[in-house]
């Protein structure tokens, strides 16, 4: 128990608290728009709500190459300040949406999320290349999770009980998050750096520059372009899950009153972030590696194995909103925590967790744009659920068969001996 009340066991309780609730309170600009519904709306020929998460996706979307960039060469004494610049651009883009011509909303959600798209980045650059960076990154992990759900219940609660307009709503819901977000970067600005230990066993993490970066994915393209793969495909469906969560519910029959979003995913999170965690207990990265793809693929076969029982009616909606919810996210967060986090670690080469994650997430993004634009979400709102099944059913049977190729490749780039050795031995790249 002594053990528990160390300083540096404090230190990175706090770091974990002030990642969970910085990114909990960035989903306070991004997400309480997609509690509305604006049904009588449309705008340019569509409905006006498959124009608003277009419009914001595509800001999102560009903010990710762009970070690919800006996240990996960020120095560590500019993260918090262009983590609040970042939120103040993001809330002012919604003070746009609420006032603003109904021609210029799709525009003022592009604006909001061209900035929302580096925050994670920022946040996650103070918590990697630590022997408990799994354990981390699983909180933060677990604000997505759960902050999707509780803003949409606030934006639920502010159009139902209050009155607020749909359109003012998300202005509303950001502004009750700002003192909260100053604090929480106050926090995270705090975290100490990674200690000699944490660099001798995961590597050292600085800025990287256009050539470490080159290097980086040529000597592991392989891999990295079957992981990706798996990340198009999970960034796809997850978010249809959550954009669309009000007509999941209300295709299942079940009125999605506000705490429902909140139930759901609280649940989600909790199961999910108790299994990530877990893998701190591995101290082989190779081994984390091997054990976190099985893992993700075990999730998958959830994934599917829900879909199916709750088209033949087997499953009621809470447990396949729950069981598909388990099913994405553990291996959507294991990318997260564990996938690149463990292999920079095993490499040796420079490398932060920025460029490997926002190159993953600027082309699952852009494959989402792509499903959006071929008109999958722009069904008559009763046809969501079976498109929503689909997807479920599609994706995570392609990502399954991705994953065995992904760690059939890093097994055959690997000296399994040679990693155990040192717990993080160099690996052997496939040279370009």
């Amino acid at each position: 128990m002594l053990r528990l009340l160390t300083r540096e066991n404090w230190q990175l309780f706090a770091a974990a608290g002030a990642a969970f609730s910085t990114y909990f309170c960035m989903y306070a600009f991004r997400k309480p728009f997609t509690a509305a519904t604006y049904g009588e709306y449309e705008i340019y020929g569509a409905s006006l709500k498959a124009v608003l998460i277009i419009a914001q996706i595509m800001g999102y979307l560009l903010s990710k190459f762009i970070g690919i960039r800006v996240i990996s060469e960020m120095p560590r004494q500019y993260r918090a300040i262009a983590i609040l610049v970042l939120i103040g651009v993001a809330e002012l883009a919604l003070v746009g949406f609420a006032f603003l011509p109904m021609a210029l909303k799709p525009a003022m959600l592009f604006l909001n999320g061209l900035p929302l798209g580096m925050v994670f980045g920022l946040v996650l650059a103070f918590l990697e290349g630590r022997r408990q960076t799994e354990a981390l990154s699983a909180a933060l992990c677990a604000s997505f999770i759960v902050s999707s759900g509780v803003v949409k219940s606030v934006g639920q609660w502010l159009v139902e009980s209050q009155g607020v307009s749909e359109f003012s709503m998300p202005m509303i819901t950001g502004a009750f998050f700002l003192l909260p977000m100053l604090f929480s970067v106050w926090l995270l600005n705090s975290t100490p750096p990674p200690s000699d230990i944490d660099r001798k066993m995961r590597s050292e993490r600085g800025v990287m520059r256009r050539v470490d970066r080159r290097e980086f994915f040529f000597a592991y393209w392989p891999g990295l372009v079957l992981l990706t793969l798996v990340y198009i495909l999970l960034t796809m469906i997850r978010t249809i899950r959550d954009d669309y969560a009000v007509e999941i519910w209300r295709d299942l029959g079940v009125s999605s009153a506000p705490e429902v979003f909140t139930y759901t995913e609280t649940t989600v999170a909790v199961v999910v972030i108790t299994l990530i965690a877990m893998t701190t207990l591995i101290t082989s990265n190779l081994q984390a590696i091997r054990a976190t793809l099985i893992g993700m693929s075990l999730a998958f076969v959830l994934v599917i194995a829900s879909a199916i029982m709750q088209a033949y009616g087997l499953l009621p909606p809470f447990a396949f909103m729950v069981a598909c919810g388990i099913g994405l996210y553990v291996p959507y967060v294991a990318f997260h925590t564990t996938v690149f986090e463990r292999l920079i670690a095993v490499s040796r080469r420079p490398c932060n967790l920025g460029f490997l994650m926002y190159l993953a997430d600027s082309f699952g993004y852009l494959g989402y744009v792509a499903l959006l634009f071929a008109k999958a979400a722009f069904e008559p709102p009763d046809q969501i659920l079976p498109s929503f099944r689909g997807g479920l059913i599609s994706c995570a049977g392609l990502a399954v068969i991705a994953l065995m190729g992904a760690a059939i490749y890093f097994q055959r780039s690997a000296t399994a001996a040679d990693a155990d050795a040192a717990h993080s031995g160099p690996l052997p790249a496939t040279e370009n």
